[in-house]
């Protein structure tokens, strides 16, 4: 039996549990307000070998004459040196959590998450910023990799799941007719096996295109043997031969020799540009452009449409995996939209060194 307390407690937990996290953030502040400047600590270094170099003049009997003897030079010398490696011990002593943090900041391995620096021997409040912002940026990479990999399975999934329901569906249903109007042509009337026959190889081809299409979908077999632009220009023509919104193409440049994982990601983005237009935008016309410059190559893809609600592109699978694509080849994706002013969804990849 529920207690009808049990809402209260729970809202009492939970402002007990901010409070306390208030509370500790704030103690973490006055620590790091309590501790000295790494400015003030070499300085502190410094006037302590200064202050030991005025003692000895002061309180010693050793005198300089002019011209100097070599004897006085010699103490001089020593002196110099003494007060030089005290100041190193000092300086070390000082410099050493920083010296540490560098140490451990090099050993973080990615493979290993959750390692964390510690901020309890800095003595500095610059080392101890440093080591809270070095974890925060490991917490944000970490959490930012687990999103990533999160969303690569998801689309490995949904990927194969789309496939396999158009094999089921699709070729699935179409081989079964075959087989059905096969074993009634090899059965029934001769004089209408050459129907039957003729119906199964329609059937039979249909599913070859459906094969061909799947295969397509999955691996661009133009791509590779065509080449980007031509890629590009084949999948235009198959959308504009949809029955959708027209297709028009404004390529402006030459395109130099781009990596295969270059030619990739324009490709997808392209098409997926293509398919979210055909699949929600409700357009006339579609727009491809492709401009290269001295630095980079920009595609975008404009329609004429209803527009995105910005909580669609803020984050979709089909967004998501764009911009990751985009990511892996040093590119930048963004994407504008208005409502009932249409979407344009904007790829621009920066050139490798030498390849413009």
């Amino acid at each position: 039996m529920t207690s009808p307390h049990h809402p209260a407690g729970s809202s009492l937990g939970a402002t007990t549990s901010s409070s306390s996290s208030a509370a500790s953030h704030r103690a973490l502040e006055l620590r790091r307000s309590r501790r000295l400047s790494l400015l003030w600590w070499v300085f502190l270094a410094n006037g302590a070998v200064l202050v030991v170099a005025f003692l000895l003049l002061a309180l010693s009997p050793i005198t300089i004459s002019a011209p100097i003897s070599v004897g006085q030079l010699f103490l001089l010398a020593a002196g110099l040196a003494a007060m030089l490696v005290l100041n190193l011990v000092l300086l070390r002593r000082v410099l050493s959590p920083l010296f540490r943090l560098t140490e451990l900041m090099s050993s973080i391995d990615p493979d290993r998450p959750g390692r964390r620096l510690s901020v309890a021997g800095l003595r500095s409040a610059e080392g101890t910023a440093l080591a809270e912002a070095f974890n925060a940026m490991l917490d944000r990479l970490e959490t930012a990799r687990r999103e990533a990999a999160r969303a690569a399975l998801s689309a490995q999934e949904a990927e194969r799941l789309r496939v396999a329901r158009e094999l089921h569906d699709e070729i699935g249903q179409t081989l079964t007719a075959v087989t059905i109007q096969a074993e009634r042509a090899a059965s029934g009337d001769s004089g209408l096996a050459s129907q039957e026959l003729a119906r199964v190889a329609d059937a039979v081809r249909r599913s070859l295109d459906d094969v061909r299409r799947i295969a397509r979908e999955l691996r661009p077999e133009a791509l590779d043997d065509l080449g980007l632009i031509n890629a590009l220009i084949a999948l235009c023509s198959r959308v504009d031969a949809q029955g959708g919104p027209s297709v028009r193409r404004e390529f402006r440049g030459k395109v130099p020799g781009l990596a295969p994982d270059v030619e990739l990601v324009i490709y997808r983005v392209v098409q997926e540009s293509l398919t979210n237009t055909l699949r929600h935008a409700d357009a006339e016309t579609v727009t491809i452009s492709l401009v290269v410059d001295a630095e980079s190559i920009l595609v975008s893809v404009a329609d004429d449409g209803k527009g995105m609600p910005p909580r669609v592109q803020r984050g979709t699978a089909g967004i998501g995996g764009m911009r990751e694509r985009a990511l892996l080849v040093g590119g930048r994706l963004s994407i504008e939209s208005r409502p009932n002013e249409g979407t344009e969804v904007r790829l621009t990849v920066p050139f490798e060194e030498g390849s413009a």
